[in-house]
């Protein structure tokens, strides 16, 4: 059985032994620049912890991603908020957590929903990120930043209003505080990743075009118009959610690696071309004296998508609390600040981004103000360590394919411990000993158990959290069969 320690060991990048708990420690020898620090901030749709070269898989060509692992800091222990899409990309725009937000699954949710058996119904969920929440573009753009969003967004999911309030056109980026949008809609995937795409606002332009190598296009563009002025450009690809779709000439490159990390030859040609076209943003940053005061940050959303994502080691996969479905990359590069080839072990999550984008910015928190998050300036820094303890996660939703169980979860040191909302069971991991999470430790560890499940019910509590409702034990409870959704076949599906 390979460890954790094992295996990190094993991924290594040549990063100086830490003196700090969790991340390397050298002193940093550069001095911030006195200017407004750039910041971009990429997202890939259900990419999962495996899915890079640099992560450790070989069957894949991922250079420019590596190569900006390379010069900053990767987190082998980076976490989404959630295990699918749109509650991570409410809480990276709010600092919050999905527990707090009451948006908890990916929009839209199927009210009523219990698979065959179950007796809980998903909890209510929001169907889109309210305009009273005050986003990090709305802050940075206060602050002088211009701002620009490209690609996934997904946050704007009411389609029609009740109650007299915004329709989902009146809830994308450029009304959370963008000036510039390009293909932010409600669509949880594209209709294709070929020009014409079919998303409502990405302009045909040049029919066979790739989706991602047109959103790399526009945000070069963002960055050119805005170089003599700071600029937050978020850069969220579509790329790799369903369809699976990419140049032949990749496909045909992929088919001989098939076996272990990779399933489909489709899902490494759309990560290589991602990978080409973020590096044309890296170049252009580089062309055009940027990157010293740019701070790069690269992520997913959630865990990679089971029917074409190796997550293994970890254990399952987008849409489970399991690690497979909410560890994912993470890696930072900020020349003035981050030093090359670092890296970090503490557990971080999505939420933490919204303080350090401010921290960054040299903004403070907004007097009165809730956030989920913390600063990791103390890690990029290697100045010291996170205030809090511990990191929690809240699922009480079934995901598209409804084999999941609706529960919450917490991660305190090496510790995780996952509880069940159906019949309060719970398991306990040592991640340090057990990546993969193949040895529940609840019995042997009664104590430590009790523990962290005291601290996720009371976190849950103060956080307001919705909880899923018992079923109906009458006969006409609507209930649905997930056996005809385990795959994203609607280029409209949510997952």
């Amino acid at each position: 059985m390979q460890s954790r320690r094992q295996f990190l060991k094993r991924l290594a990048l040549g990063a100086a032994a830490a003196s700090l708990p969790g991340c390397a420690a050298d002193r940093l020898t550069g001095l911030a620049s006195t200017s407004k620090t750039n910041i971009v901030l990429i997202m890939i749709d259900d990419l999962g912890w495996m899915d890079l070269r640099c992560q450790g898989n070989e069957r894949l060509d991922t250079p420019n991603i590596d190569r900006l692992a390379s010069q900053g800091m990767r987190f082998t222990d980076f976490y989404a908020a959630a295990p699918v899409c749109s509650p991570t990309r409410a809480s990276i725009m709010t600092g919050l957590s999905p527990a707090r937000l009451g948006l908890t699954t990916h929009i839209p949710d199927r009210p009523g929903f219990a698979p065959k058996n179950a007796n809980l119904l998903s909890a209510k969920t929001l169907d889109h990120l309210p305009l009273r929440y005050v986003t990090i573009a709305e802050r940075l753009k206060k602050a002088g930043y211009a701002t620009g969003f490209f690609g996934k967004w997904h946050l704007s999911g009411r389609r029609k209003s009740a109650d007299g309030g915004p329709t989902e056109p009146e809830l994308r980026p450029e009304y959370q505080g963008f000036d510039v949008n390009i293909g932010g809609c409600d669509y949880g995937g594209p209709p294709t990743y070929f020009d014409p795409y079919r998303i409502p606002n990405i302009t045909p332009r040049r029919e066979g075009e790739y989706l991602p190598d047109r959103l790399a296009d526009e945000t070069i563009e963002f960055i050119r118009a805005h170089r003599q002025e700071p600029f937050f450009a978020a850069l969220w690809n579509y790329t790799v959610h369903w369809p699976m779709e990419a140049p032949q000439a990749l496909i045909d490159k992929y088919e001989p690696r098939i076996g272990p990390g990779l399933k489909d030859a489709r899902y490494g040609a759309m990560i290589e071309a991602m990978d080409a076209a973020i590096g044309r943003v890296f170049a252009e940053l580089d062309k055009l004296e940027l990157t010293q005061n740019t701070l790069v940050i690269f992520t997913s959303d959630n865990g990679g998508f089971a029917g074409v994502s190796d997550n293994r080691p970890l254990r399952a996969s987008k849409g489970h609390l399991y690690e497979g479905g909410i560890r994912v990359p993470m890696m930072v590069r900020w020349p003035v600040v981050v030093r090359a080839g670092t890296t970090c072990q503490t557990p971080v999550i999505s939420m933490d981004f919204y303080p350090t984008l401010l921290d960054a910015a040299g903004l403070a928190v907004e007097a009165g103000a809730t956030l989920d998050g913390e600063s990791i300036m103390p890690l990029l820094k290697r100045t010291g360590r996170l205030k809090r303890k511990a990191i929690y996660f809240h699922y009480p939703n079934y995901a598209w394919h409804g084999a999941n169980r609706l529960g919450g979860a917490v991660r305190e040191g090496d510790y995780k411990l996952i509880e069940r909302y159906d019949d309060d069971s719970v398991e306990l991991f040592n991640l340090a000993d057990d990546l993969g999470e193949k040895h529940d430790l609840s019995g042997a560890m009664p104590e430590k158990t009790a523990q962290l499940k005291s601290k996720l019910d009371l976190w849950l509590l103060e956080s307001g959290a919705m909880m899923p409702q018992p079923v109906s034990t009458d006969a006409s409870q609507p209930r649905q069969s997930p056996d005809s959704l385990t795959a994203p076949v609607s280029p409209r599906s949510p997952v």
